[in-house]
């Protein structure tokens, strides 16, 4: 993004943090938001929503060290959702398709959004057995180890289009994302 933080571009005139997080909201599950130390343009973002804050302190480590440090803030749940804050295409609606893909097939450990070609992708929601796992994650692939271990307890949810994978990294990719059609 040559310097930009992407989850400061904005959609529809509001940055995507904060439309990521409204969407998430819309679930009515609770909502916590990863964010390293030193983001406070982030933080201000987020500003009078009911979400929980985790600070994280090994973001500079990559996704990983992000999802070691965020899991391990959790309060106990029975499952918990990964939804990366970049993927500008997942709606509401996608959010709870994961989370009632859950609740119908409950033989899994992992449910997952895949694009309507069943490339997986994104939100994630891991069973709390889970957790532990989390405790040795490395690198920039954040919990891709776990799932590969676990790929016949996985779930994948099939979601419109490519909006289970849809990451912009480039100016030129939000233009062209702007202009397009799938902005909604």
């Amino acid at each position: 993004m040559r310097g930009k933080d992407k989850l400061l571009e904005t959609v529809d005139a509001t940055p995507l943090l904060r439309v990521q997080a409204l969407r998430a909201l819309a679930t009515q599950q609770p909502v916590f938001v990863a964010i390293s130390d030193h983001q406070e343009e982030r933080k201000a973002v987020l500003s009078g929503l009911d979400v929980t804050i985790l600070t994280v302190h090994n973001a500079s480590e990559g996704m990983s060290g992000t999802l070691r440090d965020a899991v391990a803030q959790l309060p106990d749940a029975d499952a918990f959702m990964v939804m990366l804050g970049d993927l500008v295409g997942i709606k509401t609606t996608d959010l709870q398709k994961v989370l009632d893909a859950r609740q119908h097939h409950r033989d899994y450990l992992i449910w997952r959004g895949a694009t309507d070609s069943s490339e997986p992708g994104h939100p994630i929601i891991f069973d709390a057995s889970l957790r532990p796992l989390f405790a040795d994650i490395s690198g920039d692939n954040g919990a891709e180890m776990v799932v590969k271990s676990l790929r016949n307890q996985v779930f994948l949810v099939p979601l419109d289009g490519r909006r289970a994978r849809l990451d912009l990294d480039t100016p030129e990719e939000w233009e062209a994302w702007r202009n397009s059609s799938d902005i909604t």
